[in-house]
């Protein structure tokens, strides 16, 4: 009588065992997340001259308000505001 070796595969659980590890850190080198920046992004998020302008115009009204000396055009104020609602 003979005996045939059916749907037997050899086995080698610590070959097996350490093909995981690799496997998983292959896994973990794989879903790394990665950004890129383009030039223009980085053009835009650096300060232009009309920010800094603005930053300057801002901290010299606050200093006028805090001492007291910022008057408020009545005339201008008014051209502004119906200059504003014809639109």
């Amino acid at each position: 009588m003979k005996i045939n070796r059916v749907n037997i595969t050899p086995i080698n659980p610590y070959r097996n065992n350490q093909m995981k590890v690799e496997q998983a850190k292959e896994n973990l080198q794989i879903k790394t997340d990665k950004i890129e920046i383009s030039s223009e992004a980085k053009q835009l998020s650096e300060t232009s001259p009309i920010t800094i302008e603005r930053n300057e115009k801002v901290q010299s009204l606050k200093a006028q308000i805090e001492s007291g000396t910022y008057k408020v055009d009545p005339e201008k104020l008014a051209q502004s505001l119906l200059n504003y609602y014809k639109k």
